[in-house]
């Protein structure tokens, strides 16, 4: 399995960003071809208790590198990249896993 994960930053308008997430990102995710699984949620904080370093956490699972490429390349794919940059204010921190 090949994660996609993605760590998003503190947002400018955290119910602004929310509500574009749950509403538009997510139905954009979930319609990526070759997508087997697709988590995401808030960052509440660090086990000591300290100030999360981001805000939200995304994780999407492929069956291999290949498929994942192929995916993001795919019309779908590029429509939710590119739907990153109208709501993420601030910033995402991508990487991609194996395990």
């Amino acid at each position: 399995m090949v994660r996609f994960v993605v760590l998003y930053g503190q947002p400018e308008d955290p119910a602004a960003f929310d509500e574009h997430y749950a509403n538009t990102h997510i139905p954009l995710v979930e319609k990526i071809p070759n997508l087997r699984r697709f988590e995401a949620c808030k960052v509440l904080g660090t086990p000591d208790g300290g100030a999360a370093p981001y805000y939200y956490h995304a994780e999407l699972c492929f069956d291999d590198a290949a498929a994942l490429e192929s995916s993001l390349a795919s019309p779908e794919g590029q429509a939710a990249g590119a739907d990153v940059e109208t709501f993420a204010t601030g910033g995402a921190t991508v990487m991609i896993t194996q395990g």
